[in-house]
């Protein structure tokens, strides 16, 4: 399946904000705000344009895929469900590579609970398939028994509340 993404960069006059229009042969599958969500494409072309048309700079296309295809689903659904506890990190739990990744494993070596932890730098298919996968757009990302959890704030907050302890209680006994 073919498609192309038109960003308008003229802000629309209510909200302001650029919008996409996904386009699939000659067809319109979905006008959109400017913000988080899955694509819905599989493969083909991204194409900007802009008030540049008017100036007479071109408008580029560059490549664009949806990064979460079966295969990737079925494998992450195998991986989240064989751990108990795993993260999918910036950088490993030995090495993190964030600041945000150092302080979800730090909570975790703190509550001596184990876990596995895989390195999202590593494959940028897998870093963007796992954001359709969650629906989660920041990473580090924590599943607990097969099921998103959440990432650092809520880590964090659920911490302190003691709530993820209780949680990953649970998910040891399970």
């Amino acid at each position: 399946m073919s498609c192309s993404i038109t960003f308008h960069s003229q802000l629309a006059s209510s909200s302001r904000i650029p919008s996409f229009e996904f386009v699939s042969r000659a067809s319109t599958i979905n006008r959109s705000a400017l913000r988080y969500q899955p694509r819905t494409a599989t493969f083909g072309t991204l194409k900007f344009s802009s008030h540049a048309i008017k100036t007479g700079v071109p408008s580029r296309r560059v490549g664009c895929f949806a990064a979460l295809s079966p295969e990737l689903k079925t494998t992450l659904d195998k991986v989240v469900t064989s751990h108990k506890v795993i993260v999918f990190m910036k950088g490993t739990k030995d090495f993190p590579q964030c600041g945000f990744s150092n302080t979800v494993v730090s909570i975790l070596k703190a509550v001596n609970v184990p876990f596995e932890t895989v390195n999202i730098l590593e494959n940028e298919i897998l870093r963007q398939g796992l954001k359709e996968y969650s629906q989660w757009p920041t990473f580090p990302q924590l599943y607990i028994d097969g099921e998103f959890f959440g990432g650092c704030d809520i880590t964090v907050d659920a911490y302190k509340s003691g709530e993820l302890q209780e949680i990953l209680e649970k998910a040891s006994l399970s």
